[in-house]
């Protein structure tokens, strides 16, 4: 019998995708490069949402 994964919600504003490495165009005094970790702020970094019902009430 096939096993069913459970139904999260995807954040919609990051896609899933919650944290982004951006480089800023300078680099380090190793040669590598300096990079920016930047959080979705929708999801606070997790990805995922919670349902509507609950964030309306404080859950």
């Amino acid at each position: 019998m096939p096993q069913h994964a459970q139904n999260t919600r995807v954040c919609r504003d990051c896609d899933g995708f919650a944290t982004a490495a951006i480089t800023t165009g300078t680099r380090h005094a190793d040669g590598s490069r300096a990079t920016l970790r930047i959080t979705c702020p929708a999801c606070k970094g997790t990805g995922h949402t919670a349902p509507a019902a609950l964030a309306r009430t404080g859950r």
